[in-house]
């Protein structure tokens, strides 16, 4: 080991252990998807320098910037702010101010509307960090809510503060900011109960230790939940009072949905390496389509009545379908997305269910994409791979 001027200790040049070190540091500047506050860091940091407007205490940006970096536009000095949520304005002025207010926030739709994605991106403006995050399971604890303990500081000494693992939850509420909890729903309901005492009396007792945790000004928490989950982990009243729902709506119009799929396949196929996703417009507008069609059980045109599967046919899933295929098009074809490179995906996401839904799949493909002007080679890829 060779000793550096300021104490460290460095690896050998060309020792496992100096391949290792540079390895973690190549990974630590290309990851493979940077937090929302690394990724559009530059916005944040433009908004904060053009933000006039009072801030809530502890808010990295007024609730009018959080809003602007979440809806996009462009600031008085030219910066363009990128839209993170294509939406109604009014829901994300909603979700905005009420964070700035004494209620959590829950973020309540169906699966694939960007819950996670809205939350991620109020977090990182509001606080400048979406990592104070509880995955919410069947089997999440109590301890992922409230806190743990270190076992071997615990049987060493006995109860103290040093001992004590904080849960994201805990830590949000001692620095003030914003904490996050993932599928509220699917968290066992004795689990959930354990927030009604932090978002009531803003406080996280420590019994153990005869102390609490008293959340400091600039605390809030949001929560995501599906309404697919319903009756699975209902919330109780009483914690569904301490929270002010938003419903994210799917997309209005094929249009806003194309323009979704297409941001979010560009953004993703510049981390993978992938070509620029409008080069497949055509093609996105078609995987929007059937899922559009399929999910209101209706065609555009509103003249044929159609079954709709099992599945939710989300636009998260048709960005997933369109993201694979691009990278099909890029590995094994000319770099062009074309419709058998999204066949397959869209028969993975329609057929969840064998046997009723490959029904439900095949009387759509003959009545309606057979018959569509201009859709034949999309037909006959479609016919290849459901077989």
């Amino acid at each position: 080991m060779t000793m550096l001027d300021n104490g460290t200790q460095r690896a050998p040049e060309g020792t496992a252990e100096a391949t290792a070190a540079e390895a973690i540091a190549d990974d630590a500047t290309e990851v493979l998807r940077p937090h929302a506050e690394d990724a559009f860091a530059d916005e944040l940091a433009a908004l904060a320098a053009a933000d006039d407007r009072p801030r809530p205490e502890r808010w990295r940006l007024s609730p009018w910037a959080v809003a602007t970096y979440l809806l996009g536009g462009t600031l008085p000095d030219g910066t363009l702010i990128t839209p993170k949520y294509v939406g109604p304005r009014r829901i994300v002025e909603v979700a905005v101010t009420t964070l700035a207010t004494d209620r959590a926030l829950l973020l309540l739709g169906v699966p694939g509307t960007a819950k996670t994605w809205v939350s991620e991106h109020l977090a990182a403006a509001v606080s400048g960090d979406s990592t104070l995050l509880v995955q919410g399971t069947a089997g999440t604890p109590e301890e992922s809510i409230r806190y743990g303990w270190n076992y071997a500081q615990l049987l060493a000494h006995g109860p103290s503060r040093e001992a004590l693992v904080p849960s994201p939850v805990m830590r949000a509420m001692a620095q003030g900011m914003t904490a996050r909890v993932e599928e509220l729903t699917r968290i066992p309901a004795d689990v959930q109960d354990t927030l009604i005492t932090v978002l009531s009396e803003k406080t996280l007792p420590i019994p153990e230790l005869g102390q609490e945790v008293q959340a400091v000004r600039g605390f809030n928490l949001i929560a995501t939940a599906n309404d697919r989950d319903r009756g699975v982990n209902e919330l109780s009243s009483a914690l569904r009072r301490r929270f002010n729902t938003v419903v994210l709506p799917l997309p209005e119009t094929v249009d806003a949905e194309v323009d979704i799929v297409s941001r979010r396949v560009d953004q993703l196929g510049r981390s993978l390496d992938l070509p620029h996703g409008l080069d497949g417009i055509a093609e996105i507008r078609r995987v929007v389509t059937v899922f559009r069609e399929l999910r209101d059980g209706v065609t555009a045109d509103g003249r044929t009545k159609l079954k709709s599967p099992s599945g939710t046919l989300s636009t998260a899933e048709a960005i997933s379908v369109v993201t694979n295929g691009l990278a099909l098009a890029t590995h094994f074809g000319d770099g062009v997305l074309r419709p058998g490179d999204v066949a397959a995906g869209i028969l993975g996401a329609v057929v969840r269910d064998p046997a009723a839904d490959r029904v439900v799949w095949k009387e759509y493909l003959e009545a309606v994409v057979r018959e569509r002007d201009g859709w034949k080679d999309f037909y006959r890829a479609c016919r290849e791979v459901s077989g």
